[in-house]
């Protein structure tokens, strides 16, 4: 496959913080690739490097073969941008800022036809300030394809939007993909980039710590696998430390988790726990998943 982002060694440090600590990958025409991170991993220093909103200390960034520092006005006409945060004019309408912002452009996708595709279709005529939060992030989705990008960037995509809007941004994102663009997102949501990414870079203290397929992410990393179940509280959990495939339990209340590995893990526990006379209530299996990855690399401590 054709790199169509290109990152070589990436360097960028803001007094004694280092943000960016020699960053390489590349990104390939047609995938949808994400990037995520803990709060303040390096994840919008370095999207931002890219698209030639800041400049590197060391190492190199190419899109489209180009230099996004020097060719800022040719790549403007190829490529999609939607900030992790943006503002409009309070007063500004929605068909103004369509016209507007198309007008920066040689050529244009049909404004209101967007506007259609993400719901807003009878905003035409709202000021910014009149639209809510989730209308406002649809309305930058919309301006950043404008142009009709080969690339588009999504910083924090479905930030502030419903759980239903959300789902309906995942299947635009597929839809542009299809429509022959390739998408470049950042988010803190593990399952939208399970569900939407071909591949995924981890960045922790502004360090790659992992760059593949989410399945294999998950699948190479060894990360647990999950029993719940419920048990009433004043009965005592017999011991599985006996079990090689369990490696702990965790009870809180009622709830109980028994994590552990191997294809006959889920299997050996119930049978244990069963001869041992115990009624599991409301069992369920949960495999790992991408959060899992996330979480095992990047640790589990609060970050600001």
């Amino acid at each position: 496959m054709q790199p169509i982002v290109q990152v070589e060694h990436l360097q960028k440090s803001y007094e004694d913080l280092k943000a960016v600590d020699d960053v390489s990958f590349e990104v390939y025409s047609g995938e949808i690739f994400g990037m995520v991170g803990p709060n303040g991993a390096g994840k919008t220093t370095t999207i931002e490097i890219i698209e030639g909103l800041r400049k590197a200390d060391s190492g190199s960034a190419r899109v489209l073969g180009m230099d996004p520092t020097q060719s800022r006005e040719e790549l403007a006409e190829r490529v999609g941008v939607q900030l992790q945060q943006s503002a409009l004019p309070p007063r500004l309408r929605v068909v103004e800022a369509l016209e507007l912002f198309g007008s920066f452009y040689r050529q244009q996708a049909d404004g209101k036809e967007l506007l259609k595709r993400l719901g807003l279709e009878d905003k035409l005529n709202a000021p910014y300030a009149k639209l809510s939060g989730g209308q406002q992030q649809r309305l930058f989705i919309c301006m950043a394809l404008l142009n009709k990008p080969e690339l588009v960037f999504f910083d924090e995509l479905t930030t502030g939007l419903d759980p239903q809007a959300r789902r309906s941004m995942w299947g635009l994102v597929q839809e542009i993909r299809q429509g022959g663009a390739t998408i470049f997102l950042t988010t803190h949501f593990m399952e939208e980039a399970e569900r939407l990414c071909d591949r995924v870079l981890i960045l922790d203290h502004g360090k790659v710590v992992a760059l593949d397929t989410p399945e294999a992410l998950v699948g190479g990393l060894g990360v647990e696998k999950r029993l719940v179940f419920t048990l009433p509280e004043e009965q005592a959990l017999p011991s599985l430390d006996g079990l090689p495939a369990v490696s702990r339990v965790e009870r809180s209340g009622s709830r109980v988790i028994v994590y552990g590995q191997g294809r006959r893990f889920a299997s050996s526990v119930v049978v244990a726990l069963e001869d041992e006379g115990v009624d599991l209530v409301d069992l369920r299996t949960e495999q790992a998943n991408l959060e899992d990855v996330f979480l095992k690399l990047t640790g589990r401590e609060m970050r600001e």
